[in-house]
């Protein structure tokens, strides 16, 4: 196996841009190269990594395992650049984090495996509740820092907020559904389709604000606290889902295929941020961790 670091780093791009025109860009590179680069490491791994179409690429089944390994090298090669640089002296000491069950399954994972290699002498303990109460315990002291969705927040004026990662709204549809052929999908062209809504707190008022502020009222079929819920029903046809990225993954547990596609409506961004309480003391272990993740976002190049 003799793929490069450099292939990593392309590959990585370009799943996250969903095009090889937007890789390129945030990369300053050439489409061509990186297009050389692509082709190179899937004749090297055996596999097809990313599957081409009209508006852009989709990473293929193989390729989404692929992608959670390379992700992790590319973590791993920044975590030793830090450690030879001496940038996170070696600390010992405690950290309380909160979480809600969204973030702690899509955004806490790489956040912590990050922090505990960089910093494994400090104790870590996860508090999972929902986004009120973990305010509540931020302002009263008894966890040191959050991971939550900003929007979410309602004493947005008390708290610090460092954002890790913005996610955009799509629609998800099972493979071939007929919305699939054009560009942008309209809101008012999904209410004539049945709707699979995720009910989670963090989700629910940014869906209930799109639909409130188009005037439309969708067809609700199923209302569902679970993403993989949603994920297995949109892949078995029996509704379509609006969700940001944040949640999307192209392969129900069952192995259908879905696809997400652009809407035509200027949406605001699902925003995953680290937050604290403003104006208290932070102590050498969040300030290790605020590092860390502070160091995640620019080396992704958010």
């Amino acid at each position: 196996m003799t793929f490069s670091l450099r292939q990593i780093q392309y590959f990585i791009a370009v799943a996250e841009a969903g095009t090889i025109s937007g890789a390129a860009s945030r990369l300053a590179t050439s489409q061509s190269t990186i297009t050389e680069a692509i082709k190179e490491l899937e004749a090297d791994l055996g596999v097809k990594l990313i599957e081409r179409h009209a508006r852009g690429v989709q990473v293929s089944h193989k390729g989404q395992l692929f992608l959670r390994h390379a992700e992790r090298i590319w973590s791993d090669v920044a975590d030793a650049r830090r450690a030879l640089a001496a940038d996170f002296p070696v600390t010992s000491g405690r950290i309380v984090i909160g979480v809600t069950s969204l973030v702690a399954g899509y955004v806490l994972p790489e956040v912590l495996a990050r922090f505990r290699r960089a910093f494994p002498s400090i104790a870590v303990q996860i508090v999972e509740d929902s986004n009120d109460y973990l305010e509540h315990l931020l302002l009263n002291g008894e966890i040191d820092v959050a991971l939550a969705i900003v929007s979410s927040l309602s004493e947005p004026q008390a708290l610090a907020t460092q954002v890790l990662d913005e996610y955009a709204h799509r629609v998800w549809l099972p493979l071939g559904h007929e919305l699939a052929t054009g560009g942008p999908i309209a809101l008012s062209a999904l209410v004539e389709h049945p709707l699979v809504l995720l009910d989670d707190d963090e989700i629910r008022v940014a869906s209930e604000r799109m639909w409130r502020a188009a005037h439309l009222r969708p067809n609700v079929v199923f209302r569902t606290g679970s993403v993989e819920a949603v994920r297995s029903l949109v892949g078995a046809g029996i509704g379509l889902t609006v969700l940001p990225d944040l949640v999307f993954r192209s392969w129900s547990l069952e192995g259908q295929r879905l696809e997400a596609h652009e809407i035509e409506a200027d949406l605001p961004k699902i925003k995953a941020a680290v937050v604290w309480r403003r104006g208290s003391g932070i102590g050498p272990a969040t300030r290790r961790f605020l590092d860390v993740t502070l160091a995640q976002r620019v080396s992704r190049g958010r």
